[in-house]
């Protein structure tokens, strides 16, 4: 792929190897509009090409010694560090992130990496159960092993192109799994260069391919039966659509959140106060608040919720703001003005019902400003959905039970952050909190790339996380020994 070369037309990997379709798309900055690049779309033939090409080397790719599987792996981690500073310019160009946290982003993906080039090697290991515990077992031994269930079709997301990008391929590939993926058409660039890396590897040349894909064709893809596992990042509505559509497919869905931060009454001292609140505001505007993890309420102990608020609208309005390649940017743009827009008329339909305005609510084309909102009415649009923007709401909660109820009063249970300093109220809220993961001291928005990570209720079904998105990947075969001398 040509290097930061915006003029250049982008080539798609098929099968392993560069190709270029009929048409073309360009990618362009949210922040000042320039083009970042031109992609070639795969026609429906070279779509074709690459379905059939994954499914006629899953029996070859799964049998691949796993030592040159981790191998390719880790030498992706290692370009991936090598090329850090060139990919982050990337990202920030074509999503609008800043610089800083694009940089972050790099970093994690060579994470994944490496993670699964570690699980490659030990993953599969099998298991040996003696049978002999009832007469009929006498003389036998199990031994269960994983295998891969099939074809994986990875579907990734805008807000994060090259992270989520890998947590699609890098577990396939440490699996056997052979993947088909699609980067998200904002933001096709950063998940192409991953495939300048892997192809130079020698993995099995069938047993990849990055295909930038127009979402009107994916319906076809979901469908097809030769693609049995499908791994989606994204919204709710798409996300359940492609389950319904493929009720007999596996399907892991990581779709929505509005993660709350609870804030109960022994996080009281000034320190503690201080922490939570710069804590709040870094991780509700990080990414433009685009992450899935984001804050987006704040639950506070009416003890300390008039000694907390000011210091959030504070933090919040100390977030830098402006042009996403400058080191000091904290805040850029939304992908879209459109995505913008909609942020601007959910914050409009709030106040418009009640809502305090704190600070904030002005939207200049793709960017807007952080925000703080008050006395928000249960039942405006920004109080019931992810608002996937730089938007927090703040509310008082008279007590810890009220508190993880508040948690608990929405659609989504993706993950939530509890700041106090009792182990057994540590334990309680991992009990209570209808999420997937509860954070103790800090914000919701905390994902390191190995632990298990999805959500419960609108917010998915499935975990990723290197090790459980291959046994996502994968299913348990038991074989049965006769004859044993046990």
């Amino acid at each position: 792929m040509p290097k930061n070369n915006a003029a250049a037309t982008h080539a798609f990997w098929l099968a392993g190897r560069q190709a270029t379709g009929e048409d073309t798309f360009d990618v362009t900055s949210p922040w000042d509009g320039r083009l970042v690049g031109t992609v070639s779309v795969p026609t429906d033939v070279q779509v074709e090409e690459a379905v059939a090409a994954a499914h006629a080397v899953l029996d070859e790719f799964a049998a691949t010694p796993a030592h040159v599987r981790a191998a390719a792996l880790d030498h992706v981690s290692r370009r991936l560090v090598e090329r850090t500073e060139e990919i982050a310019r990337l990202i920030s160009a074509e999503n609008g992130k800043p610089l800083k946290w694009a940089r972050g982003e790099v970093g994690r993906a060579v994470s994944v990496f490496r993670f699964a080039a570690e699980e490659a090697r030990r993953f599969n290991g099998g298991e040996a159960q003696r049978l002999d515990t009832d007469l009929g077992g006498q003389g036998r031994l199990a031994l269960t092993r994983r295998f891969p269930k099939g074809v994986v079709l990875g579907i990734a997301p805008f807000n994060f192109p090259l992270n989520l990008c890998a947590h699609k391929i890098a577990p396939a590939i440490a699996a056997g799994a052979p993947i088909i993926l699609k980067p998200a058409p904002a933001t096709p660039l950063s998940g192409l260069i991953i495939g300048d890396l892997l192809a130079e590897t020698e993995l099995p040349a069938g047993s990849w391919s990055i295909l930038p894909v127009a979402n009107d064709k994916m319906p076809a893809l979901v469908e097809d039966e030769r693609l049995p596992v499908i791994s989606f990042t994204g919204s709710e509505k798409v996300g359940y659509a492609i389950m319904d559509s493929a009720p007999r497919k596996h399907c892991t869905l990581e779709l929505g959140g509005n993660g709350a931060a609870v804030v109960l009454a022994d996080w009281a001292s000034d320190e503690d106060l201080d922490r939570a609140a710069n804590r709040i505001a870094t991780f509700s505007n990080y990414q433009g608040g685009q992450s899935c993890i984001s804050v987006q309420r704040v639950i506070a102990d009416a003890s300390v919720y008039d000694r907390l608020l000011p210091r959030v609208v504070a933090a919040v309005e100390a977030q830098v703001t402006g042009d996403p390649g400058d080191d000091a940017t904290d805040v850029g743009p939304l992908v879209s003005e459109d995505a913008a827009r909609r942020v601007e008329a959910w914050v409009q339909e709030a106040v418009d019902a009640g809502a305090q305005l704190l600070t904030g609510g002005k939207r200049d084309g793709a960017s807007y400003a952080p925000t703080v909102l008050a006395e928000v009415p249960d039942d405006v649009t920004i109080s019931c959905e992810e608002v996937f923007g730089p938007v927090l709401t703040v509310q008082k909660a008279d007590g810890e039970a009220a508190a993880f109820a508040a948690v608990n009063d929405s659609k989504y249970g993706l993950q939530a952050g509890v700041f106090t300093h009792d182990l057994q109220t540590a334990f309680r809220a991992h009990r209570a909190l209808e999420v997937g993961g509860v954070v103790i001291g800090d914000v919701p928005s905390y994902r390191a790339d190995q632990m298990p990570y999805g959500g419960v209720k609108q917010s998915g079904v499935g975990r990723e996380g290197v090790r459980f998105a291959m046994e996502d990947y994968t299913y348990e075969r038991v074989l049965v020994l006769t004859g044993i001398d046990l």
